[in-house]
Formats: C-alpha cells, structure tokens, sequence
C-alpha cells in the first residue's frame, strides 16, 4: 500500500487544501476515464492515491485559472 504525506502534496497546491483537493480529484476522473499513468505503481494501487502519486512527483501541475469568455 502507497501512502503519500501531505507535507509532500500541500507545497504542490500553493498551500491550499482545497485545491490539492480539487486537483488530486480530477486527476483522478481523468485515471477512471482511462488516461494514462505518469508514474510507476504496482497494478493494485487505487486510482487516488495513483493520482497523489503523480502530483507528489510534479507529473501533473495546478494550472492558472481560465479567464472567462464575455
């Protein structure tokens, strides 16, 4: 079993919790979905913690938001 510590992923998300959140769950959907893995993990890892995994390892980033169309 894969356990990611938080002082690892919280810097990743610009010390916001919620946006390690929001990230790591997209991440996530994206996994479920059938993207590929950025990482190395043994083939029992769950799709989560796969997806900390990979942020933890600075695979996948916190984008800039998208400014909005008027």
């Amino acid at each position: 079993m894969s356990y990611v510590p938080l002082e690892r992923l919280i810097d990743k998300s610009h010390g916001s919790m919620f946006k390690l959140v929001m990230l790591a769950s997209k991440r996530a959907l994206e996994l479920a979905e059938g993207s590929s893995k950025l990482v190395e993990a043994p083939q029992d890892t769950k799709i989560t913690t796969l997806a900390m995994l990979e942020i933890a390892e600075d695979k996948v980033e916190l984008g800039a938001p998208k400014a909005e169309a008027k």
